[in-house]
């Protein structure tokens, strides 16, 4: 990099490129109500005066209050006076599991009634009424490092590996908007990088993609900059997703100028003003168009926002060229339209990117190929096994969503995908060899679907041993969507009991030992039969029918309502019937993960309609993604 470059990457990109660039804030502005949602907000609203109200006064406030050091940090006193503000909705999902869980009230104290407890729970559908019809902000947000590494593949043709030098993210329903002084550095290296390998040294032949992103030097310095005008255009249209404004395109021109005027080439001030893009905010953050509008309110997001969002959910790169080109015609958002290109693009290979950004993250199996496990116990795990099991689990997802099967069959299903390294979990290693990923053909009913999965049984299991209780919170939050309180913090773990006393009992003796403390009963009584179903799964999946101590597993179990299992088979069994809560749960994290945020308020009343409609197609997964990216949230946003 020269002098030049150096002294204006750091100093004019800042002040002319980013200065350009300002946050636009977000306001809340409700929408008129039609006449069945305001039925159902008087009705909330009464719920909340004469049953909710009087229960938070007589068994929380005492101890959640803001007269006094709160329990947990929660103060009930805020939330009372506005129950229905999206800030206090977390607060009160904890609230109503923790009571639900007889977590609360602190034995010791009055205890509610079953049935109190039972209308405490019923405010959680209640609550969602007292919110404005309202789909949240866009959410200004900095590409991941696939989505930049995908992006530069894209706009540039450069092996996306290019990014490996970026610290690895943790994606979830919020993201990073900000950009230290490191991070510039390291993207501004990126960038050199990139430009190195697009852009010939002065004096040598120019590279292919460098005439069709420059062309030919032009002969007079007018020429030069009329070229350079056009030239901005297209780069930033490009990079930028949308057309650039005329402001934006005049920045890129004085950075052009700055580079004439310091004697450098036509070329060389060609890759200056790529290289202000490559490192400008347009590029690296995917954001809402500036609006002119004064007045707060709600509008739809523009065709090229909408064919940003929607790229970067199912492919985690910039929009192709068909969607640009129905955004330029002002169709993307016409219902049958966007439609036809989620099924488009769900097909294209690209959507593997809806797996390792979504699903994998759903399934908990990011973190798989660093996951320490015993070697002396588990000498199977190398990193080809790991591999393998990770792909299992993207290719059967894929599948699912590529053949529109019903959700049902994440669940059970009667088909997975090995390779003979993967297969010897399964005991099938007679029957599959090879390095190939295959669809295979299952015949045991204890497998098939996700929580038979040796990479789900292995990311939820400990080093040295499997974990009943990682097992069963597994399947109630990230399968049925319930929220498990977190232990309390003054609990002992397995580990620390008595070992003489626990010498000869098998893992699920200890547990339920464990179980015996008050404050753990009523949480474990509902995780522990799940976890225990799936103990004849060792802890990287293997069918076992006797425990490390050579003791019969009992897989056993009964739930709530007296549904009785004795194997993962009839386990599996009594999960699937749940689809309907299985499959709203997908739905909500699925939103919140396109939304780059959490759910709150008018979202519950956004997806009771979904979930409708999903249910008439049989819960299937192409239904339930469309169904997602046409929703009133993905389409609009709020502006001030």
């Amino acid at each position: 990099m020269s002098v030049l470059e150096a002294r204006f990457v750091r100093g004019v990109i800042a002040g002319l490129v980013w200065g350009l660039w300002v946050c636009p804030q977000a306001g809340l502005a409700a929408s008129k109500e039609n006449k069945a949602l305001a039925a159902r907000k008087a009705e909330a609203e009464q719920f909340f005066s004469k049953q909710i109200k009087p229960f938070i006064k007589k068994y929380c406030i005492d101890c959640h209050q803001n007269r006094r050091p709160t329990e947990a940090g929660l103060s009930f006193d805020p939330a009372l006076r506005s129950p229905g503000h999206a800030a206090f909705s977390e607060k009160w999902k904890k609230s109503a599991a923790r009571v639900k869980a007889h977590d609360m009230p602190p034995e010791g104290l009055d205890q509610p009634s079953d049935k109190e407890r039972q209308m405490f729970a019923k405010w959680m559908q209640q609550i969602k009424y007292l919110s404005p019809k309202d789909p949240g902000p866009f959410v200004i947000r900095r590409l991941t490092k696939t989505e930049y590494g995908n992006t530069l593949h894209d706009l540039l043709g450069v092996d996306p590996d290019i990014v490996a030098s970026l610290p690895d993210e943790v994606s979830g329903e919020g993201y990073l908007n900000s950009l230290s002084p490191l991070q510039l550095e390291q993207y501004l290296a990126i960038s050199e990088k990139v430009l190195n390998q697009v852009v010939a040294p002065e004096g040598k032949p120019p590279t292919a993609i460098q005439l069709e992103l420059f062309g030919e030097p032009p002969t007079s310095e007018t020429d030069a900059k009329s070229n350079a005008r056009k030239l901005a255009k297209s780069l930033a249209r490009s990079a930028y997703r949308r057309p650039p404004s005329a402001a934006e395109v005049d920045v890129l021109l004085k950075v052009f100028e700055l580079g004439r005027q310091n004697d450098l080439s036509y070329q060389a001030s060609c890759r200056l003003m790529l290289k202000a893009i490559l490192v400008s905010p347009q590029f690296l953050f995917i954001t809402p168009a500036r609006e002119v509008e004064t007045e707060k309110g709600i509008v739809p997001l523009d065709d090229y926002q909408l064919a940003s969002r929607l790229s970067y959910l199912l492919w985690a790169t910039m929009p192709d060229a068909e969607l640009l080109t129905l955004a330029d015609q002002g169709k993307l958002h016409e219902l049958p339209v966007l439609k036809d290109q989620v099924t488009r693009m769900l097909m294209d290979p690209r959507s593997r990117a809806l797996f390792d950004g979504f699903g994998a993250q759903w399934l908990k199996l990011g973190n798989l190929h660093t996951r320490t496990f015993d070697p002396k116990k588990f000498p199977q795990m190398t990193a080809a096994l790991r591999s393998a099991m990770y792909d299992e689990a993207r290719l059967f997802f894929e599948s699912i969503v590529r053949e529109n099967r019903s959700v049902s069959e994440f669940i059970d299903s009667d088909y997975t995908f090995l390779n003979g390294n993967l297969a010897s979990i399964y005991g099938l290693e007679n029957t599959v060899t090879g390095p190939e990923m295959r669809k295979v053909k299952l015949t045991n009913g204890n497998r098939g679907g996700i929580l038979g999965m040796p990479g789900v049984l292995a990311a939820t299991s400990f080093p040295n041993r499997t974990s009943p209780v990682n097992r069963g919170v597994w399947v109630l939050e990230q399968v049925l969507g319930d929220h498990v309180p977190a232990a309390p913090p003054d609990v002992p773990s397995l580990e620390k009991q008595d070992q003489k006393q626990i010498a000869s009992l098998t893992l699920r003796e200890r547990t339920e030992l464990h179980r015996s403390e008050a404050v753990c009963a009523n949480c474990h009584r509902l995780l522990d039969p799940i976890g225990f179903g799936l103990e004849n799964f060792d802890a990287i999946g293997r069918w076992r029918d006797l425990d490390e101590n050579g003791q019969a597993i009992d897989a056993s179990g009964e739930l709530p309502g007296g549904r009785n299992f004795s194997n993962p088979k009839e386990l599996k069994a009594i999960i699937a019937q749940h689809n309907a809560k299985f499959s709203r749960n997908l739905v909500e994290r699925l939103l919140a993960y396109a939304l780059c945020r959490r759910l709150e308020g008018y979202d519950e009343i956004v997806i009771d309609g979904l979930m409708q409609k999903i249910a008439k197609d049989d819960y299937r997964i192409q239904t339930l993604i469309t169904e997602v990216v046409t929703s009133y949230p993905f389409m609009h946003r709020r502006i001030e």
